[in-house]
């Protein structure tokens, strides 16, 4: 079971590699075609475009995960919540202990 887990994290990390390498490459290559024409900038390497990919990251897209996974989790509990019975909903009510998530949607504002 083991074994099956590290040749998964191989193959991950593999196809990450492979991604970020191909990224790398296009940014580079876009980057010497149209900032020394357009801007009269410098022709960059391999790392330095690797270097703007990861800046642009920070910059733009931080380092928070999927957008909208929160909204799909909750969007698959409500469901669950509306297909269980009443008894069903007290006994999950019982063993969060009264917690903060409340299963009814957020009224809609009247225009």
């Amino acid at each position: 079971m083991r074994n099956n887990w590290l040749r998964r994290a191989g193959k991950i990390a593999a196809i990450a590699a492979v991604a970020v390498t191909a990224l790398s490459l296009v940014t580079m290559s876009l980057w010497n075609w149209l900032a020394p024409a357009l801007f009269g900038g410098r022709v960059i390497t391999f790392w330095q475009a690797l270097g703007v990919l990861i800046l642009s990251k920070i910059l733009f897209g931080g380092f928070h995960g999927r957008p909208g996974g929160h909204r799909h989790w909750r969007g698959r509990m409500r469901e669950r919540w509306e297909r269980m019975t009443p008894e069903e909903r007290e006994k999950f009510r019982q063993g969060w202990g009264g917690g903060c998530w409340d299963p009814k949607p957020a009224a809609a504002p009247e225009k």
